[in-house]
């Protein structure tokens, strides 16, 4: 007999495959020898009891031998036909992209302006310990694109887009650990995708595909019909095929540029700003768990607060349990943090981004006249933060007590953030309406998780890379930008994704259409 049951218990029961066993034994009201097999097909934790529970739903076999069940391989048909399409960014947009379209005998031209993920670490250490920064090699450029080393997290919301169960496979055919089949919150950690990401670059060529590294678009190329089929770039390179697939992330700014003056309709569109709040995780782990230590077989818990404030919302974003904050500015002059975990998640601290909707009638201008409006406005931002913090990628920073208090900090608690932080008025550093509502809601915050409002919380600034602040329109069945039928908008930089697996989703999904392109 087979069947699928969902059961709860224990964490420590949920690590212990007797204990599985028998409390599976005890739901079917069998023998536990009678129970042939037990595979775990989700698992999630419910941390609204106490004590917490894990809840699980599993495949069981009575009296019977389960099947074999082999783990996803990659398995990629050399592509045979001329067919060629550009794809700009090696990100999961790209990648995944990338890997649809050898699946449909279609050649790949990847042209990424970073380095690869072996050659991204000397630049990441540079950002870290020198403050110096490569504008095409960092955190958020280079291969894997910006989630490699600066994320991991790979929940989604995104589902209508793809079947995310098939990109999971994919990235366990590649590496990834088979137990992101199961979590509810799958997560890889910024030191084992890089390996992840290397094993899909080397499918993608071992088909016939070709990456071309440090190559930074500074132009695009058209057919004797005007129709846009390629990129230059800065190094003399050029890259044509049927059709270019736009996947260059939310923070290629000389990209959204060259489009408007190169003509290219696009838009402004609302994005968010805030900072880096961190705790220290056993106080987020008193909280969640409520208990002084975190349970046996639990991982460093994470937290989702969200809340709305004259009419903009203020939320928890990219939460990173036992992580760290890293520098993810892409020029010298500015300063901009992000959060990561390794795949342990033991760091001892916590943090979240804590951002505010920014609507573009929000900002100085006219946004109908000014797609760019609002990446000039993230851009001030971050050179107020660099100027703030004094230099060598050192960021302002408070305590949150005494940025809802409107006092300045005279000490900063320790924290994970490498290049060091600055006391500063944040209050004077945030424009007046996120400064404002992002009072409001932590103090709504502090009611909603008892002891999450501390002076040990750190508020670093300036967490705006979250989402792209413009928009490249695409047609809503062909997916190819309105004017340019040979031109698909892609991924986060697009406007049409935000994290790794609805990057990678809408990567596929562009593919599918690209690789239709002689129908048109």
């Amino acid at each position: 007999m087979h069947t699928d049951l969902e059961i709860t218990l224990s964490p420590t029961d949920a690590q212990d495959e007797t204990a599985l066993k028998n409390v599976v034994a005890k739901e079917l009201r069998a023998d536990p020898e009678e129970i042939s097999g037990v595979r775990v097909r989700r698992s999630s934790i419910d941390a609204r009891s106490s004590p917490v529970v894990m809840r699980l739903l599993v495949s069981v076999w009575k009296n019977e031998v389960p099947p074999v069940e082999e783990l996803p391989r990659p398995e990629y048909p050399e592509v045979t036909s001329d067919r060629r399409v550009v794809i700009v960014g090696c990100g999961p947009a790209g990648m995944f992209a990338a890997l649809r379209l050898i699946e449909m005998n279609v050649r790949p031209i990847i042209v990424e302006r970073g380095k690869d993920v072996q050659g991204r670490r000397r630049d990441l250490a540079a950002v870290q310990k020198k403050g110096t920064v490569n504008p095409d090699s960092n955190y958020c450029f280079g291969e894997g694109g910006a989630g490699t080393y600066s994320d991991g997290k790979l929940y989604t919301r995104a589902k209508k887009r793809g079947n995310v169960s098939d990109a999971y496979r994919t990235l366990v055919a590649h590496g990834a650990p088979e137990r992101i089949l199961v979590d509810a919150h799958p997560h890889i950690g910024s030191n084992i995708l890089p390996k992840v990401v290397q094993a899909m670059r080397h499918s993608i060529l071992e088909a016939g595909g070709e990456i071309h590294f440090e190559q930074r678009v500074d132009r695009f190329l058209r057919n004797n019909a005007g129709e846009l089929v390629g990129v230059g770039t800065s190094s003399g390179g050029e890259f044509a095929g049927e059709g270019v697939i736009l996947a260059t992330g939310h923070s290629a700014r000389d990209i959204f540029r060259l489009l408007h003056e190169s003509g290219v309709r696009i838009e402004a569109k609302p994005f968010a700003v805030g900072v880096r709040l961190e705790h220290p995780q056993p106080l987020i782990d008193s909280i969640q768990y409520h208990q002084k230590e975190r349970p046996e077989g639990l991982p460093a818990a994470r937290y989702r607060l969200a809340s709305n404030v004259g009419g903009r919302g203020i939320f928890s974003f990219c939460m990173c349990p036992g992580g760290f904050i890293v520098p993810a500015a892409t020029e010298n002059d500015e300063v901009v943090v992000n959060g990561m975990s390794l795949s342990r998640r033991d760091s001892p601290f916590a943090n979240s981004g804590i951002i505010v909707a920014v609507e573009p009638e929000d900002l100085q201008g006219d946004p109908a006249t000014d797609p760019l409006i609002g990446v000039r406005f993230q851009k001030e931002l971050e050179v107020a933060n660099a100027k703030a913090g004094g230099g060598m990628q050192k960021a302002a920073a408070q305590r949150m007590t005494d940025f809802v208090a409107g006092r300045v900090s005279p000490s900063l608690p320790s924290t994970s953030y490498h290049p060091g932080v600055t006391s500063y008025d944040l209050q004077a550093f945030l424009p007046k309406g996120i400064a404002e509502r992002m009072t409001a809601a932590l103090r709504e915050f502090g009611e909603k998780m008892r002891g999450y409002m501390t002076d040990e919380g750190l508020m670093i600034a300036v967490e705006s890379r979250t989402s792209s602040p413009v928009r490249i329109p695409r047609d809503e069945i062909r997916f190819s930008h309105p004017d340019e039928p040979r031109l698909f908008p892609c991924g986060e930089g697009a406007g049409y994704a935000g994290g790794i697996m609805s990057a990678a989703l809408d990567g596929i999904r562009v593919a599918n259409r690209v690789a239709e392109i002689a129908e048109y």
